[in-house]
């Protein structure tokens, strides 16, 4: 069994949620490579990075638990080996970082558990599906490497990453991107797709308008508290039944 490269010390790495918002604005992280359709011009490699700091400050603002997440949290906490540490790999410039990681911080508090976020990349952003640490230094790709995203019948360096830990740091789970009712590669298919009389230019700039609103609409809510119901059931499962 390949031996995990989060350890104790590792972990203490990691930025608490308040460190990671500040980091987000500050003109070292401003200064990496960023991606995503966030961008105006719908994004590429390289593109210059936004503060997305007020983004997550808000979003965690209005981020709220129903009575049932935030009772299952401090009941799964309380037994046995259960969850107690969070690990989270990120970059702001993604929408389902910007989605899920305020809400696993209010999944974090209402839990007492220490969660620690990592970027993923460092001055240049990841090119390839799988990571090289040894060409990438400054970045954490050894921690991606070990929380690839297997689908489509590859691994894929997706984000987030969430994987929770019992205080011994046993894994327990891991969730990553999205939740499974979000069908996104379905619906960025259908939003990216051409309409009849549409130039190619006009396709582009209606996708990412209607991306960005998606963003904006309460289903980008929905979809946040779905991945936490998600996350509890999955622990529950881990922890009530054996082999």
């Amino acid at each position: 069994m390949t031996r995990s490269v989060v350890t104790p010390e590792r972990f203490a790495k990691g930025m608490t949620f308040d460190d990671y918002v500040k980091w987000t604005g500050s003109a070292e992280n401003l200064a990496r490579e960023g991606f995503g359709s966030y961008f105006a011009d719908g994004g590429s490699i390289g593109a210059a990075r936004r503060d997305n700091s007020a983004v997550f400050r808000e979003r965690y603002a209005r981020a709220r638990l129903s009575d049932q997440q935030a009772a299952g949290i401090k009941w799964l906490a309380a037994q046995p080996n259960g969850p107690a540490k969070i690990l989270v790999i990120s970059e702001d410039w993604s929408s389902d970082c910007r989605r899920d990681v305020p809400m696993l911080a209010r999944l974090a508090a209402a839990g007492g558990l220490e969660m620690r976020i990592f970027n993923r990349d460092g001055k240049k952003i990841l090119g390839t599906r799988r990571p090289d640490p040894a060409a990438y230094p400054d970045a954490n790709h050894d921690l991606m490497l070990e929380f690839l995203n297997a689908k489509d019948g590859g691994e894929w360096a997706s984000l987030p990453v969430a994987v929770f830990y019992a205080k011994d740091f046993q894994e327990l789970h891991r969730y990553i991107e999205y939740p499974a009712i979000y069908h996104k590669d379905r619906i960025r298919g259908f939003q990216q797709a051409g309409r009849s009389g549409e130039s190619e230019a006009q396709t582009k700039e209606r996708g990412q308008r209607e991306f960005v609103a998606m963003q904006a609409s309460p289903f980008f809510d929905v979809w946040a508290s779905a991945g936490v119901d998600e996350i509890l059931s999955a622990l529950y499962e881990k922890l009530t039944v054996k082999a």
